[in-house]
């Protein structure tokens, strides 16, 4: 009967993918600045939206600041809040 359902096959056994890294850490950024729009710009994407940490790969730590400093921009007129 297992024949005819078709059997599981094993999952593939090899490495995980490589974590990423917090750009933040590595350049050693204690306070992210709101008026660095350049580099805000990097964790929003197309629509507007702040960018998870999951695809970003930022610490949590940096990833609240981040998102502080977005929200900030935009208050003042920065950066937008949407792409029209």
């Amino acid at each position: 009967m297992s024949e005819e359902r078709g059997e599981r096959r094993p999952r593939p056994r090899g490495r995980k993918p490589h974590r990423k890294v917090c750009d933040f850490c590595v350049s050693k950024i204690e306070y992210i600045d709101y008026k660095d729009v350049n580099r805000l710009r990097r964790y929003v994407n197309e629509r507007g939206k702040i960018m998870p940490r999951r695809m970003t790969g930022n610490c949590a730590k940096h990833q609240r600041q981040l998102s502080e400093a977005v929200k900030r921009a935009r208050a003042i007129a920065l950066m937008p809040y949407t792409v029209d």
